[in-house]
């Protein structure tokens, strides 16, 4: 994860944490293993949780993570994060939070997790924002698919301009990856990677975005389409899965990281309420209609007629919250961006 705007090194709220899991890993890790869950219910209507900071903590002297960024729970169950930290760039976990395995130590710009079932089997896609590449892997590492950046589209004279963040995957095998810290295009590809096309891109029009932070398909209402971050701009923009724009939906006050549809509902992590130097992130959640329901860690959402009013963040719950994971049973794990090396947290559904 990387900020649009300078932040302070030492972020209000984290200082005695952050120094703690720098300093003395052993120390810090028995601080977190005996701190107690907030027993406040977070969330509106029937989208209400009761948070548990410790369910994914580690002893990060022998597990350790950097930015934790992205999770997806596979078809056994198990729960997968990745991580910038090449020591275990992936940890598996079961839904104790107990860690099954580890692997992973070739990708220190680790940032874009994604799930693929192809003919009932499962891969992960990955991305990595320092080595400019995006990867295709089983499910204990092997390396199936590697691809540089695309020079096919015209648009990209050198690697450093690629720095993807985000994988999508169609019902017909094609993926779409957005370069959510470069140049913000999507590109298409098929699944043998060749190169489709790219569309969107940085700008104002109402067919670029900016900080094409995540994407993903969504075929909650029949026809699928594309759901594309525009963070910067508080909002995300759908278009057709061959790259036409359909419309803008604004979410004013939140910093929203990548788009996660499970079931019904559409998740975001929302980074940034107001201020990159104070954690006043949280989740947001809406329904098919994108109507917000609920807001973690958030005021009530509220509607002016049509026009969602500003979100607002309701206190310190979470540390910079990057992805949504959501299990077979409706709970959600937090993955923690910039957070004093911490790990996910469990919204358990109430």
């Amino acid at each position: 994860m990387k900020i649009l705007t300078n932040r302070r090194k030492v972020l209000k709220g984290a200082a005695v944490m952050g120094a703690g899991l720098l300093a003395s890993p052993s120390y810090s890790f028995n601080i977190l293993k005996n701190r107690k869950s907030d027993s406040k219910i977070l969330g509106h209507g029937n989208m209400q949780y009761k948070i548990d900071k410790e369910w994914g903590t580690q002893d990060p002297s022998k597990i350790p993570v950097k930015d934790c960024h992205e999770m997806v729970q596979d078809a056994k169950g198990r729960l997968i994060l990745l991580t910038n930290e090449t020591k275990n760039n992936v940890l598996i976990y079961d839904k104790s939070g107990k860690v099954l395995s580890t692997w992973g130590d070739a990708f220190p710009g680790a940032h874009g997790l994604t799930l693929a079932n192809e003919n009932d089997e499962e891969f992960l896609f990955i991305t990595d924002t320092d080595r400019h590449q995006i990867f295709k892997t089983t499910m204990d590492g092997k390396v199936l698919m590697k691809l540089d950046y695309p020079r096919e589209t015209g648009v990209y004279d050198y690697p450093g301009q690629y720095k993807p963040t985000e994988i999508a995957v169609a019902p017909n095998g094609d993926f779409y990856v957005a370069d959510g810290y470069g140049l913000d295009y999507v590109i298409q590809y098929n699944a043998k990677g060749e190169y489709i096309k790219h569309f969107a891109g940085k700008g104002d029009g109402e067919d670029q975005v900016k900080n094409a932070h995540g994407v993903c398909v969504d075929s909650r209402s029949g026809e699928p389409c594309l759901l594309v971050t525009s963070r910067q701009m508080q909002e995300f923009k759908r278009y057709t899965l061959d790259g036409k724009y359909i419309e803008t939906i604004k979410t004013p006050g939140a910093w929203i990281c990548r788009p996660v549809i499970a079931g019904d509902y559409l998740y975001f992590a929302v980074i940034v309420n107001k201020s990159w130097d104070y954690y006043d992130g949280f989740v947001l959640i809406m329904d098919k209609d994108y109507k917000v329901v609920s807001a973690p860690g958030g005021i009530s959402p509220s509607y002016s007629g049509s026009t969602l009013n500003e979100l607002k963040t309701e206190g310190t719950w979470f540390m910079n919250p990057h992805d949504v994971c959501v299990d077979d049973e409706g709970n959600l794990y937090i993955p923690q961006w910039n957070s004093g090396k911490t790990y996910p947290v469990k919204l358990e559904k109430v």
